[in-house]
């Protein structure tokens, strides 16, 4: 089938983050309030300036067999149990071929990560330094390949219409989905599992994340690090996880009967040219993103009444992400509730996106914005440009369509808004 005008829907859900090992404890903790963070509990970790982070809160030893996990680095465990978590709650019981519902060929997997598989790399070189050749272990690159997710993932569906790797820093995950959402409406699948994963909990990362001045040094208060908005913010907290839609054609989810949790209306992209780190400070490129959005969509934007807001707590993102929401959309911004999850969950690189794409489409289907935990002393720029949701969880509209929008930006300059619709 050849479209370019396809309606395009979310039928699954998966993630597994710090605050749950699927996306019913994740949304749980969220409209709490909870944070994941905490102290890093190892050895190496004393040596270093930052001795906090977000790990998951259920291993993934606790779902994938010992055999198998020896074989997938940790992100790729991540994308394997949010991706089969979203396939299972879109109603598929097989693997495509296995299942009629769903055709092989006209199924893709699109699942990113902005690092990789950088602790089998890190930990495998430790072996070879101090074990030697013999005992590198001959499943390395597979594992520390940055597709490995991806082709793990369309393995275990029988993805054949393509998979994909996005690699674009922490824009990852969700041109991962905008990606996938193309595909669909381009009519190159009916069926697309799409996310982001990462695993960066290592000492390395840490100590260079540190060393540039990027990462919370609060390590005497864990729960309150993260925290977006505030006059006092020093930096992100490093988190892991994935987070995983099931996206699919009205068309071919109508047929089957599936239930639908938004309208996946699409995507905006743009890219900053300014600096390799440093966002553009007044927003510029993260504003073309948002026209762009609009323009090529269509998206009303007095429909958009939530933003999950990239706001990773550094000083300089938070503010540029708000004035050009301001820019787009004027004194409408006055009404769109804005939250910055990674308060709760940190900064999950590549797999940001596709986690605060669960959380974007949660809050449509549950009719309600998480807040942003951690914010004593709002920043006068953020309050001067955005409706912060605080303290606790808010009421979105509940009559009516109603719209929201995933922000996220990645060094490099890469942005990628990507925009959600009621069904």
């Amino acid at each position: 089938m050849s479209s370019t005008n396809r309606t395009v829907v979310v039928t699954g859900i998966g993630a597994i983050t710090p605050l749950g090992g699927d996306a019913a404890s994740t949304w749980e903790g969220l409209v709490a309030g909870r944070s994941g963070v905490k102290p890093l509990e190892q050895e190496w970790a004393a040596d270093q300036a930052v001795r906090i982070a977000a790990p998951v809160a259920v291993e993934p030893s606790e779902s994938i067999p010992r055999p198998q996990a020896r074989r997938l680095d940790r992100s790729a465990q991540f994308a394997l149990i949010a991706a089969q978590e979203a396939w299972a709650d879109a109603g598929f019981t097989a693997k495509a071929g296995d299942d009629s519902t769903v055709d092989p060929d006209r199924l893709g997997a699109v699942i990113a990560s902005g690092i990789g598989g950088v602790t089998t790399m890190l930990d495998q070189y430790d072996v070879l330094k101090e074990k030697g050749v013999r005992r590198v272990s001959p499943h390395t690159v597979p594992m520390l390949m940055p597709n490995s997710p991806s082709a793990n993932v369309g393995l275990a569906v029988g993805a054949r219409a393509g998979v994909h790797t996005p690699v674009s820093a922490c824009a990852s995950g969700a041109e991962a989905i905008g990606y996938a959402i193309e595909m669909i409406r381009s009519g190159r699948a009916d069926v697309v599992v799409a996310g982001g994963t990462e695993a960066a909990i290592h000492p390395l990362p840490i100590a260079a994340f540190g060393n540039m001045m990027a990462m919370s040094k609060n390590n005497d208060d864990p729960q309150g690090a993260s925290r977006p908005y505030d006059v006092a913010r020093d930096g992100f907290v490093l988190g892991e996880g994935a987070g995983v839609v099931v996206l699919e054609s009205a068309e071919h989810a109508e047929r089957r009967g599936a239930r639908v949790y938004a309208e996946a209306v699409g995507q905006g992209i743009s890219a900053d040219s300014h600096d390799i780190v440093q966002p553009e400070p007044e927003g510029r490129g993260i504003a073309q993103a948002l026209q762009n959005l609009l323009d090529r969509t269509g998206l009303d934007p007095a429909e958009v009444v939530h933003v999950n807001a990239h706001a990773t707590s550094t000083p300089a993102g938070d503010i540029a992400e708000l004035k050009a929401l301001r820019k787009v959309f004027g004194d409408d911004t006055d009404h769109i509730a804005v939250s910055a999850t990674k308060s709760m969950t940190g900064h999950l690189l590549g797999g940001a996106g596709g986690v605060e794409t669960v959380a974007t489409v949660l809050a449509l289907y549950h009719r309600v914005a998480p807040p942003t935990i951690n914010v004593e002393n709002l920043d006068p720029e953020a309050e001067a440009n955005a409706d912060v949701v605080r303290g606790e969880a808010r009421r979105l509209p509940v009559d009516g369509r109603i719209a929201a929008l995933n922000d996220s930006f990645g060094f490099g300059g890469h942005n990628v808004v990507l925009a959600f619709r009621t069904a």
